[in-house]
């Protein structure tokens, strides 16, 4: 069996549960990287074969996964954060299911939940935006030409971009070429919840210099949005005049 687990966002007491009990009885670990916080590692049972998945290719993962599978081991495929986000998992459940090697998948917390958590941030602010766009600056790697940065950026809502902290320059051209202006309230959250977590707060127009002054170039998450600035609504939902199934409305 292969459990494919997500590690949370960096924080060791961040895994869930599930996750952390999945972790001490596996019998191989493959984890992606410098990406995951290695102390989740000292959960592992002794005994347990340990792979950093930074050095493999796909075709290596998945021979470490069938040699594991003969002898009757459980896996833990343990990727970093949310694997849903980024983590190139389809490839790997389409490749499993082909083997016939049976897989699950335990959710982790995302980066994007704890750098919003390190703002004290809400992304869905009433009267300011009810969506949040989750994307990549388009680098080595393409993106679909529907979803380049100029074209989600006229939506003007909030927005987190993975994958972009080392192209800052180019995500702030990108921006403004959409409906964010030079004053936007923007962030940069870096290694959200480790022990050496940096937050920056800044503007759409003053993204790249402060990427430049803080020395970030990677491992770091890109907020933009007037979900940081002062001004909501408040909400309905606890609004004394605002009636739900279980409460009645005051006068």
């Amino acid at each position: 069996m292969v459990h494919f687990v997500g590690a949370g966002p960096g924080a060791p007491d961040l895994i869930t549960l599930r996750g952390a009990r999945l972790l001490q009885t596996a019998d191989v670990i493959i984890y992606a990287g410098s990406l995951v916080n290695e102390a989740l590692l000292e959960n592992a049972k002794q005994g347990c074969e340990i792979y950093n998945s930074a050095h493999m290719t796909l075709e290596e993962v998945l021979h470490v996964i069938r040699m594991a599978h003969k002898a009757g081991k459980d896996v833990v495929r343990l990727h970093t954060g949310d694997p849903c986000l980024f983590g190139a998992i389809r490839e790997q459940m389409d490749a499993l299911q082909k083997m016939g090697i049976a897989y699950d998948d335990t959710p982790g917390v995302s980066s994007f939940c704890a750098a919003a958590a390190a703002l004290g941030a809400e992304y869905t602010l009433p009267g300011v935006s009810q969506s949040v766009i989750i994307t990549r600056m388009e680098g080595r790697t393409p993106v679909p030409e529907r979803e380049k940065l100029e074209i989600l950026a006229q939506h003007g809502t909030s927005m987190v971009l993975f994958l972009s902290a080392g192209m800052t320059q180019r995500v702030q051209d990108a921006l403004l070429a959409g409906d964010y202006t030079a004053d936007t309230p923007a962030a940069i959250v870096y290694k959200a919840s480790w022990t050496d977590e940096k937050t920056v707060r800044c503007t759409v127009g003053t993204l790249a210099q402060a990427a430049e002054e803080n020395a970030i170039s990677k491992t770091a998450l890109l907020l933009i949005g007037d979900f940081l600035g002062q001004d909501y609504d408040r909400s309905l939902l606890y609004h004394p005049s605002f009636e739900t199934e279980f409460r009645k409305a005051s006068k």
